[in-house]
């Protein structure tokens, strides 16, 4: 019967059209590309829609209230965090950053800052302590804070390697061994972990960096399974973004020679959307930035010869970058 109805739908929707284009849409070839290309959109969404319960666990997300929540935010005075603290302070949750320098602007109201070291434990005990106090217990950790530095595995010295891995890495385990435990109890909260499109490559003058990302996504990975089996805390929420180049500080050596460097650059903004849209939805999800570039995470499936393609690609602006700094330097 439903049949029925959807092909007298079509019949009367082509009889309106012009002879030429009922003659073109009546021909066998192109009803089955057509058949096709709906079949793939149908698909395609059904793959979304089960991606999305299979991440929040088969349950739906409770309606965001923004007077009972409490945001953490690593990395709020600058960059990504900065925006990403203005945007939220906007929809009147509060909002606490911690950073290791101080905020060279104007708080909102609803916002407050600490300083803190977050690749120390006690440090970011003393400072959990105050936070509870004047606070209450975090809701959502936004672990945003990241560092890079330029440089090949043989120039860089040990103590930046070990700083990037130090804050792009393992802030993340103290910062959650020190705030997750209150979330697991209210089976509440949510975990974003700012990783980035270095998480799926390796790259040269990069090294440290993609090993320090490689390892964020790992985390966030499992943590989800800790979360589920382990703390039986299913309505944790647990979100991984992945941006690729962001227009901040972090990346001065592309910015500054930008007219040799033919990859998009992205606003700070555009990562803060997606970040925000995480948070206040309370959905888990992997985003990748720019959505059109959500291929990357296939690189490692790909074969080697088209993953080092890839790859060198990337490289090789690093080194006509490089090139040019040394050029200009002369």
């Amino acid at each position: 019967m439903s049949l029925d109805l959807v092909r007298q739908y079509i019949q009367t929707a082509l009889a309106h059209l012009p002879d030429p284009a009922q003659q073109w849409l009546r021909n066998p070839t192109i009803q089955k590309v057509l058949a096709v290309v709906v079949a793939l959109g149908l698909l395609r969404s059904a793959n979304r829609c089960l991606s999305q319960w299979a991440l929040n666990n088969w349950r739906r997300s409770d309606p965001w209230r923004s007077t009972r929540e409490l945001v953490l935010l690593t990395g709020g005075c600058s960059g990504i965090g900065r925006q990403v603290m203005e945007d939220l302070a906007r929809t009147g949750v509060r909002v606490v950053i911690l950073d290791i320098n101080e905020p060279t602007f104007q708080l909102p109201a609803n916002v407050s800052f600490y300083r803190a070291n977050i690749t120390s434990s006690e440090n970011i005990a003393d400072v959990a302590k105050t936070i509870r106090s004047n606070h209450g217990e975090p809701t959502v950790l936004i672990n945003n804070a990241g560092v890079a530095y330029e440089g090949t595995i043989l120039e860089k010295p040990e103590a930046k390697i070990r700083q990037t891995l130090d804050v792009n890495t393992f802030a993340h385990f103290l910062m959650v061994k020190e705030f997750l435990p209150a979330m697991v109890r209210a089976n509440h909260g949510h975990i974003i972990t700012v990783a980035s499109m270095a998480s799926f490559v390796g790259l040269a003058e990069m090294t440290d960096y993609c090993c320090s990302k490689a390892s964020a996504l790992a985390f966030h990975e499992g943590l989800r399974q800790e979360l589920r089996f382990w703390y039986n805390a299913p309505k944790v929420r647990t979100s991984v973004i992945h941006p690729m180049w962001v227009r901040t500080p972090m990346i001065k050596m592309l910015t500054d020679h930008e007219k040799h460097f033919r990859q998009p650059i992205m606003t700070v903004q555009v990562v803060s959307d997606a970040i925000c849209k995480q948070v206040l939805t309370q959905n888990s999800g992997q985003i990748i930035l720019p959505a059109s570039q959500s291929v990357a995470s296939t690189i490692r499936g790909m074969p080697a010869w088209m993953q080092e393609g890839i790859r060198a690609v990337v490289s090789q602006s690093f080194r006509k970058l490089r090139h040019a700094q040394q050029q200009e330097a002369s």
